[in-house]
């Protein structure tokens, strides 16, 4: 398998800010009783461009993405996918996505050829298009000779490829991917990614939900939802760039724990969290901090075998998002991980 496509220098539509709409948010709107699911976010996704939702369990984003689907109503506000509005055509809306789950969506009692042909007529396949598709489903997701395995007794990999297949038999211009790689093993998901960024090379527009933070590098733009709001839009590269309020330091030092418990008071430490065996600080100006939290640290019994500036990944930048709108520290969402 080849090696993923990265970020967004290899899709043309970053670059093209001309090209369609395929995916039009306005000030949408998601209660259920008092609760506020998606509260009023704006977004915008082009033809042929990977678009990442990204956030934490609960944040809102797979209510999002049932109502682009027209599979849920919303309570205010408007979408418009492939053109139709999602609130007064969902039908429409249906017939022209392709859709897959984090269940994948899939009839484990069913044989593999039996839930292609399923997945065939929901989506209206034309007869003198279906044994195209089906044998082009079965080439995608690797199961030729497989056909008449029952689905649930195959690997968690294969059921993905599987399930994308299904999702896309009447080849859809737009595809919304809701936390497809969740439960399958890191190479699987380096696979699927690779088969990703080929449709969208081919002009399919993909949206797709993740609290993968690896995996968000993969889109060409990202929105990161938190707590039903959009908290921050663009590239990559941007976020990372951008969403620190200040710069980013690596200490490596011991003990960890009274590390953490003395940096909470430190003067110009912002912010102060584990990744690892290390500790991430942001702090206002990392030269000038360094020598500072040296001695700090010392003083307090605490030995520094490391500390240098570092560039923030997309984790750091999430973090430094919410806690910036008054998230605890102990309600965080992330398992810090180096």
């Amino acid at each position: 398998m080849a090696e993923i496509r990265k970020s967004a220098a290899p899709n043309s539509v970053v670059s093209n800010p001309a090209a369609p709409n395929s995916v039009v948010v306005e000030s949408l709107v998601k209660r259920f009783g008092d609760f506020v699911a998606v509260d009023h976010i704006d977004l915008a996704v082009r033809k042929g461009e990977i678009f990442g939702f990204l956030g934490p369990n609960g944040a809102g984003k797979s209510t999002t993405i049932r109502m682009l689907c027209g599979l849920l109503k919303p309570t205010s506000g408007r979408a418009l996918v492939a053109g139709y509005d999602v609130g007064r055509k969902p039908e429409a809306v249906r017939q022209k996505i392709g859709y897959m789950s984090q269940k994948f969506s899939l009839y484990n009692d069913l044989k593999v050829i039996e839930n292609i042909r399923l997945f065939a007529g929901l989506y209206s396949v034309p007869a003198d298009k279906l044994e195209e598709r089906i044998e082009w489903a079965l080439s995608m997701a690797n199961l030729k000779g497989q056909e008449n395995l029952i689905t649930g007794t195959l690997p968690g990999g294969w059921k993905q490829r599987l399930a994308l297949g299904c999702a896309v038999l009447h080849r859809p211009s737009i595809l919304f991917l809701d936390e497809p790689t969740s439960g399958v093993d890191p190479i699987t998901r380096r696979q699927f990614w690779d088969l990703i960024h080929q449709m969208a090379e081919e002009g399919v527009t993909v949206f797709v939900t993740t609290h993968y933070m690896e995996e968000a590098e993969y889109c060409n733009r990202l929105a990161l939802i938190f707590r039903g709001k959009i908290v921050a839009l663009g590239t990559p590269s941007e976020l990372k760039r951008d969403a620190m309020k200040g710069e980013l330091l690596l200490v490596e030092c011991a003990p960890l724990g009274e590390a953490v418990e003395a940096l909470q008071s430190a003067p110009g430490v912002m912010d102060a969290a584990v990744f690892g065996n290390a500790l991430h600080l942001v702090v206002p100006d990392a030269a000038l901090a360094v020598p500072q939290l040296e001695n700090f640290l010392a003083t307090r019994g605490v030995a520094v075998s490391r500390i240098e500036k570092i560039r923030p990944s997309l984790e750091d930048a999430f973090v430094s998002l919410t806690t910036s709108r008054d998230a605890a520290p102990e309600r965080r969402p992330w398992e810090r991980r180096p």
